[in-house]
């Protein structure tokens, strides 16, 4: 089958109806087109268990693949007992629904890291300046056989570890835990780094915003894996699915903070979008 089009899509966060609203709006065709979710499915929007159950079944059939966001990786934390799910999260609906563990199960062996083609690359917070394109590759792959193995203990030991912040700067000489959670972090939670690529956390806002001396937003340095490929990310609410130049773009239109959900067609760099339905909600 020849793939007709290709969609990039932002963080749903749970909003199904949006969701539903979109594709409804880009004339989704299952058996024409393909569906590429830069991450977080899942989370505070109003049903996470009908996005996650969709988008199964959609990969299932060939014509979605989606990569994990922080989001999705606290889901799967929860789900294994090591985080206690927050209310505002709205999560709880899928540890309770029937089919719950094998909605996690599916979820927990999604990559980090896709290329949708040869000249693009999607990972839910973006490719810092110190890695190819190639290394995010292979480093999201150290970090899968973790959360993807089918020895729980192995899944456990890396949720255990998961959560912190240090190192805040990547090493090739780094091992274990600390390694993997580098890396996580890296392709999960990176919004500003300094030149030398080291992360900072507390920085959640617009770019007009004044930022922690020393940190711009990771797009802002020479970025070897913008050379190669067209990068798509999502992660950076405030961002609303800006254009950063032609060669880096953000999807997360807000859709969960009663703002746009965004489809970026690939063949013809055309962006699509909705307004969440629930948006008087929030």
């Amino acid at each position: 089958m020849t793939t007709r089009y290709n969609y990039v899509i932002g963080d749903v966060q749970g909003c199904f109806e949006a969701l539903k609203a979109l594709l409804k709006e880009i004339q989704f065709d299952p058996d024409l087109d393909k569906l590429w979710f830069a991450g977080d499915l899942v989370a505070r929007g109003e049903n996470s268990v009908g996005v996650l159950r969709f988008v199964k079944k959609l990969a299932e059939r060939g014509c979605a693949e989606t990569v994990l966001g922080n989001h999705d990786l606290t889901l799967i934390a929860c789900a294994r007992g090591h985080k206690k799910v927050k209310a505002r999260d709205n999560t709880q609906q899928v540890l309770d629904a029937i089919d719950g563990d094998e909605l996690i199960d599916w979820l927990r062996r999604q990559p980090l890291c896709l290329f949708p083609d040869r000249q693009t690359v999607i990972t839910h917070a973006g490719i810092p300046c110190i890695w190819t394109a190639e290394q995010a590759f292979d480093l999201a792959c150290e970090v899968e056989t973790y959360i993807g193995h089918n020895d729980l203990t192995q899944l456990d030991a890396f949720l255990s570890e998961m959560y912190g912040e240090a190192p805040t700067l990547w090493s090739d000489q780094l091992t274990g835990m600390d390694r993997l959670r580098a890396i996580t972090n890296y392709l999960t939670r990176m919004r500003l780094t300094d030149v030398h690529g080291r992360l900072e956390f507390s920085f959640k806002d617009e770019l007009t915003e004044p930022m922690p001396k020393g940190f711009l937003p990771w797009f802002d340095f020479d970025c070897p894996a913008a050379h190669t490929h067209q990068i798509f990310f999502g992660h950076w609410a405030a961002l609303q699915g800006m254009t950063i130049n032609e060669r880096i773009q953000n999807v997360d239109g807000g859709c969960v903070w009663g703002r746009r959900l965004i489809a970026y067609r690939l063949e013809d760099q055309r962006a699509f979008s909705v307004q969440n339905p629930f948006a008087e909600d929030w």
